[in-house]
């Protein structure tokens, strides 16, 4: 088995380091107290290329494996949760159900501004009364003539409501099926389109120079040709997003845990008690040891579920276990970090206090981490 990252992705990498460090770190603080998105910086990674990233040329995308845009992520996350937010919703959410499975037309039409970052796109999952439970979406679709009328509301949707969102996927009721249950299609709702309306969230814990937003549809109306891939395939549609979208959060929390990594170790190496540096008392260096070994860990899992996504085999169980794990690793690294910063860990002017924040979306975003021990004790067929 080869580990070794490619000559290009080794490059990319160092690229999307540099970037961030240069441009994103300098501002990422600033943008979290005002709860600002920055158009400057979403300008600047898409001029980077940081957008449809794993979308072929032919609609304006990099054309690169998922490897190479996992690596982007968690290089962004690293340095900042937020900009990391807006990249991984662009692609996997707003980006990914459009390239997989839009029409031509839609391809066409929609693609070529996305992955360039002219525009934003939304994915409209999450309704006030279904989270976990996304079947139950009670946002209607009813095909009237050629048109659609759509009903309902979305909440919790990233990148939805900027300057250049262009619009959003809305997963729907369209009807009912033999047995009885929902048949979910998805529908695309442009923005500016009479009847929807999307509002900018605020007073967030964590992403908070990320965009999210509440979403409304009063007596929408849409082209029938608005509909993604066949009617009633939407489930399908979502939870195949899903299985990209945890690789995402995934990256998230690798890139988060590295960063959280490199500050304790800088913090405990310059900070000096007792008359030597902290992390030479075993105490601590025992937590930076726990920390590299689990980061390491979480990367070989991260990296082998792209693998297997980028080589058409099945990546759904890891794309599960590493969405859950390295949320986790975030979070204990997160939580050593802070401790081996002691009070100033809890100060805004250490980064770690933001991180330590950021990380909880990663416990309940695409999936919460119970929802993910159920897909995976089902994958290996425990339930």
């Amino acid at each position: 088995m080869d580990f070794s990252l490619s000559m290009e992705q080794e490059i990319l990498r160092n690229s999307v380091r540099d970037f961030a460090e240069k441009e994103i770190r300098p501002v990422a603080r600033e943008m979290d107290e005002k709860e600002e998105f920055s158009y400057d910086t979403m300008r600047k990674m898409a001029e980077l290329g940081l957008f449809g990233m794993f979308v072929s040329e032919k609609y304006g995308g990099q054309g690169m494996d998922y490897v190479s845009y996992i690596i982007a992520t968690e290089e962004i996350a690293r340095v900042d949760g937020s900009h990391a937010a807006t990249v991984a919703a662009g692609n996997s959410l707003g980006i990914g159900p459009l390239y997989y499975f839009g029409s031509e037309e839609q391809k066409q039409k929609y693609l070529p501004k996305l992955c360039s970052g002219e525009t934003l796109w939304g994915f409209g999952l999450t309704e006030p009364n279904a989270g976990s439970d996304a079947g139950n979406s009670k946002t209607t679709a009813v095909l009237e003539g050629d048109e659609w009328v759509v009903n309902g509301s979305k909440i919790f949707i990233t990148n939805a409501s900027t300057e250049i969102t262009a619009g959003v996927t809305a997963l729907s009721r369209s009807g009912t099926r033999e047995d009885g249950r929902p048949e979910l299609s998805c529908i695309l709702i442009e923005q500016g389109t009479p009847g929807y309306e999307a509002r900018e969230m605020h007073g967030k814990m964590m992403w908070r120079a990320s965009n999210t937003s509440e979403l409304y549809f009063d007596d929408c109306r849409v082209p029938k040709e608005n509909q993604l891939g066949p009617r009633g395939n939407g489930f399908h549609q979502m939870l195949q997003t899903l299985d990209g979208g945890r690789l995402s959060i995934g990256a998230m929390g690798l890139g988060g845990a590295q960063g959280c990594f490199e500050m304790a170790l800088k913090y405990s190496n310059e900070r000096v008690q007792f008359g030597k540096p902290i992390s030479k008392f075993q105490v601590n260096a025992f937590k930076l040891a726990d920390m590299a070994l689990e980061i390491e860990c979480a990367r070989l899992i991260l990296y082998k579920a792209c693998w297997l996504r980028d080589n058409d085999k099945p990546f759904s169980k890891e794309a599960a276990m590493g969405k859950l794990y390295c949320s986790e690793v975030m979070y204990r690294c997160a939580n050593n970090a802070v401790q081996l910063h002691g009070g100033y860990g809890l100060m805004k002017e250490y980064d770690i206090e933001r991180f330590y924040r950021d990380q909880k979306l990663l416990d309940i975003g695409e999936g919460t981490s119970e929802v993910q021990r159920i897909v995976i004790s089902r994958l290996v067929g425990a339930v």
